[in-house]
Order: structure tokens, then sequence, then C-alpha cells
């Protein structure tokens, strides 16, 4: 679990979107994280503490003057036992009190007594968020180095839509995550192609293959969370594109190799090319514009192929090339062959998996391959996984 021995302090303010603070609260559980509430008397007209305490197994503190704490001093005890304060959501009241270090309940008490991070999650009315003052405040706000999480745009409780929603609790707990990540991959641009690809027969009809796309958007989310400006080529998948990632949807090899080879022109100071999509060797070279039709003792429609190209040979072979590295989803002699390839198209590093077992699964094991030999990576969750080759890609660009 990605936020496993965590212990967040969750703040929770008097607007409309605390009810949305309940189910964050038992996301970040999810994740591993224990969660202590703290609510200013204008959250519990909007949520009970009693909702929060069932939902976390921890009493809530909203009194300043809380006695229960033995020293009598919550606004030092309660922060000095976090690993960080999220304050969800955050109306542009409690902004305000932030940015001109204003203590005048418990929770902006001792957001003042901190000493670990801060993020912060707006709330607030279209109006509001948009207003001279509130931009003021927040721009103060990441000055001081919190973390401002959102806000989104979307429809609003008063009726009207526009910026100034709080994002999801799901994506606020993949920002939490994010933000306790180490960032090997800071200023790091990072491109990656993931999923099948689909090679048309006639209009309703093509070749593709089982890939899912799992492990390349996962790769994109940990590299993402490393602290890299991730671009994410896919092929056909409904998977959700992880936050902050820039994705590009083709459906071709042909697209995909058009996609990547466009995106290095454009970021040519592109550090990592991760080529995660399993992408057809050939395509049908005299496809039908229209549908074939089945006829009487017609037999079946004579294909001809043609060869896609190389992506990742291609790349690696570009002058200005990146580090490039391979993903191989092989059915027999897992080593023997991830070695050829790796050697064949000229890359430093390949991953290697048994394609037929892993695909559409959410965990996997991992042969990594270069030229000083083989480790495996155990079998975990792909995201698991994911963020342990990215380490170890960091580890190779730090020495390049």
């Amino acid at each position: 679990m990605e936020l496993a021995n965590r212990h967040i302090l969750l703040g929770v303010t008097g607007g409309v979107a605390a009810y949305k603070a309940a189910e964050l609260a038992r996301e970040l559980q999810r994740h591993g994280a224990t969660v202590q509430v703290v609510m200013t008397e204008a959250a519990t007209r909007f949520v009970t503490a009693v909702t929060f305490q069932a939902l976390t197994g921890r009493r809530v503190f909203t009194d300043q003057w809380d006695s229960s704490i033995p020293n009598n001093m919550a606004h030092i005890e309660l922060s000095r036992q976090a690993d960080a304060i999220l304050i969800a959501p955050a109306t542009a009241d409690f902004l305000a009190k932030l940015a001109h270090g204003r203590a005048d309940d418990l929770l902006s008490t001792l957001c003042l007594a901190r000493s670990c991070p801060l993020l912060v999650a707006p709330a607030m009315n279209r109006e509001m968020w948009a207003n001279l003052a509130t931009q003021r405040n927040a721009a103060q706000l990441v000055e001081d180095g919190v973390a401002l999480l959102g806000p989104d745009s979307g429809d609003q409780a008063c009726g009207e839509t526009g910026m100034g929603r709080m994002l999801e609790p799901q994506d606020l707990v993949e920002e939490t995550v994010a933000f306790f990540a180490p960032k090997a991959l800071a200023s790091r641009r990072v491109l990656i192609t993931a999923g099948p690809t689909f090679e048309p027969i006639d209009p309703v009809r093509g070749i593709t293959n089982l890939s899912s796309g799992k492990m390349g958007f996962a790769i994109a989310r940990a590299c993402r969370h490393a602290g890299a400006d991730v671009t994410l080529v896919a092929g056909p998948t409904t998977l959700p594109t992880p936050r902050g990632v820039a994705r590009i949807d083709v459906t071709t090899a042909q697209q995909m190799f058009e996609a990547v080879t466009g995106s290095l022109d454009l970021a040519p100071r592109t550090d990592a090319f991760v080529a995660v999509a399993a992408v057809a060797d050939w395509r049908v070279s005299n496809a039908s514009t229209s549908k074939l039709k089945k006829t009487e003792g017609g037999g079946p429609p004579a294909l001809q192929f043609a060869e896609n190209p190389d992506i990742l040979a291609s790349v690696a072979a570009r002058p200005d090339a990146p580090y490039c590295v391979g993903f191989a989803a092989e059915s027999e002699n897992l080593e023997k062959n991830g070695q050829d390839k790796r050697t064949r198209k000229g890359v430093p590093l390949l991953v290697a998996n048994i394609g037929h077992a892993t695909f559409g699964r959410d965990d996997n094991e991992l042969l990594i391959i270069d030229a000083q030999g083989t480790r495996t990576l155990e079998r975990a969750s792909k995201n698991v996984l994911a963020a342990q080759l990215v380490a170890l890609i960091a580890s190779r660009l730090g020495a390049s």
C-alpha cells in the first residue's frame, strides 16, 4: 500500500464539499495511511464529527481548548504526529487565514505550528476562486511552500459551473501518493508507449493482441510521481489517463510510430523512452475499405501483410536517442529471447515477461536484462513494479 506507515492529519473546513472528506478519509486508509481528523466549527455544520470518528476509529478534534491532550496543547501534539496535513475542503476563508498566518481556531493554529508538509485542496464557488484576493492568497501559499491540490472545473453546489470545485477523493489520494514519492526524475522528460495496436482488415475487423496497457500506464504514473514530464502514447484501451500525464491516443502501429517520432521532434530533449506497447509486427497491406462479406463456398479472404515500422529500434538509432527501455512479452525461453531482442534493438535495458500469463492482470513478475546480465523483480502489483523500474531507470539516467 502506497501510504503505508504514513499518518495524515485531515483538516476539514466549512464548505459543502466536506461530505467528500468522508470518502477521502476512507480512501487514504485503503492506501495504508492512518488518519486523524480535525474540523473547524463551520465544518460540523455540514458533516458531524461522529461520521469521521466512525470512519477512522479515532476521536475527532474541533476545539483548540480541548483538555484531553495531557499538556493542553492539541495544536502542537496533533501536528507533531503527522507526516502531512491535508486540508480538504479548504474554503476561501481558510486559504486567507493560512496566507496571512492567522490562528484563531485549532485547525489554523496547528497549521501555523506545524513541522510537517501542508497540502491544501481548495473548494469554493467559481467567482470566489477567481477573486483577486483569493488568487493572491493562493499564490502566497505556493510561494510559502504549501502544495496546492486543484481546484478542478465542473458543476458546483450553487448550480454554476466553473473552476473552484474540489478534486475528487480518489484524485486527492493520488496527489498525496505523488507528493510523498521520491522525485528521482525531477526535470526529466519521459516518453512511453502502452497498450496494443489494432491493424484493420476492413472497417469492422482487425488484428490485435491481449495487451491491456496496465503496465505501461502504471509506468507513466510512476514517472509522473517521480517528478517527470510524461507523455503517454496509448493504443486502444479504456484505461483512465494517470493524473498529470499528457496522453496521445492512436490505433495502428504506423500511427504510434508517427506519434512517437513527432513527440521526439517536438521535445528533442527527451531523457528516456520506455516502449511498453505490444506493437503488431505486421499490418494488412490490402485492407478493404468496405466490410468483407462471407460468400457461400468463397473461402477466406486472401490477406497480404507488410512489416510495420520498428518503433523501439528506430528511436534507439536516432542520433539524439534518449535512454531506451524495451519490453518483451515472450511465451518461452524468456532470458535468451529477451537478451537477443535487446541486442537486436540496440537498447541498454530490456524488460521481459511471459506475456500470455500477465496480459490483463494487475500483478506481474519482470526479468530485467542488460549487458551485465539479468535480475528478477519478484511478483508484485504493476504499480509496485513500475515504481521499482522507474527507480532503476532514474539511477541509469543519473549515471549517464
